[in-house]
């Protein structure tokens, strides 16, 4: 069994193992593959399986590989890859479902927090001597913000809204949500489930963990940040197109949105000419929130059983079945 892996360095920079692969087969591991369709093709070659992390299959690139018959995914997201094209060459197509709960929901609060506290620059007024010249004793560059009995609003109550909520409420926070898999207006487990106006209107934190559809693509824009509270936080650990990048920019520079923080951008890697990247009280990091060693480990093994339950004949965690 012959695997390629197109862009292995994310996943695997060398703290990880390809062993469980290597057991399967003759592996070649590419870092990247930011190729040319013509090149990438060449560089699939007969493989039989192939795996991909964010470098694109078409329907061009697959119709060429005479002897794939497997692409596993290695992230949730598969849009990389055009399964109706994969689906009627009979390639079975899988992705990794559920291995970074914990670390987006960890990573989560960490960017509420450093908005609530601005630790690390805090942390580096003090490297820039700032403490010692300082008439008193203590001092701090930022409004600080407690949060307790403030109302955290969770768009998408799946795994990790749900262990986002679980930690909130650890820290004393009210939790409401908007998920299409519960009820308008009921509570499960201290939650309570609420309409999209009514959770723009009553959050003091907003957290978005929907998946990116058309109608959840641009949901944070002028309309409805007017819905909000002066000085709403907002948080984005999911997809970077459910937010209107200048939209947000513009109520920040006003003083509508108090801060905002985002793991992810409409276009990544992130471009120069996006408009968070001058906005006020902005936070931005560049897509780790899913990248800790562990959850690495855990895509890791599980992309070997998706393999593994392939090769003998009954796949799992198919997309495009």
């Amino acid at each position: 069994m012959k695997i390629i892996v197109l862009d292995g360095y994310t996943e695997n920079p060398g703290d990880l193992s390809w062993s469980g692969f290597e057991q399967l087969g003759e592996i070649t591991v590419y870092d990247r593959s930011k190729l040319a369709e013509t090149a990438l093709i060449e560089r699939i070659g007969d493989a039989e399986i192939v795996l991909t992390n964010k470098t694109p299959l078409s329907k061009t690139v697959i119709d060429a590989a005479p002897n794939l018959k497997y692409i596993g995914v290695l992230a949730t997201g598969y849009n990389v890859v055009d399964v109706e094209a994969a689906k009627e060459k009979g390639i079975v197509v899988t992705n990794i479902p559920t291995y970074g709960t914990e670390a987006v929901a960890q990573f989560t609060i960490a960017l509420l927090l450093e908005m609530c506290h601005h630790i690390g620059e805090h942390s580096m007024s003090v490297k820039n001597g700032d403490w010692e010249k300082n008439a008193d004793w203590c001092y701090w560059h930022y409004p600080l913000v407690e949060l307790l009995n403030k109302t955290l609003g969770i768009i998408g109550y799946g795994r990790i809204g749900q262990q986002v909520a679980q930690i909130a409420k650890a820290f004393g926070m009210n939790v409401i949500a908007v998920d299409q898999q519960h009820a308008i207006h009921s509570t499960q487990e201290d939650v309570e489930f609420v309409t999209t106006d009514e959770l723009f209107e009553r959050s003091d934190v907003i957290s978005l963990h929907c998946p990116l559809f058309p109608e959840t693509q641009g949901m944070i824009n002028a309309e409805n940040i007017a819905k909000m509270k002066d000085g709403v936080m907002i948080v984005n650990s999911s997809r970077g197109p459910l937010i209107n990048e200048a939209d947000l920019a513009q109520a920040l520079n006003a003083g509508k949105v108090g801060a905002a923080a985002v793991d992810v951008v409409s276009q990544e890697p992130i471009t120069a000419d996006n408009p968070l990247l001058t906005a006020k009280n902005m936070i931005i990091t560049p897509h780790i929130a899913w990248a800790t060693k562990e959850a690495r480990s855990r895509l890791m093994a599980i992309a070997v059983e998706n393999a593994t339950a392939f090769i003998a004949g009954n796949p799992v965690n198919v997309v495009n079945d």
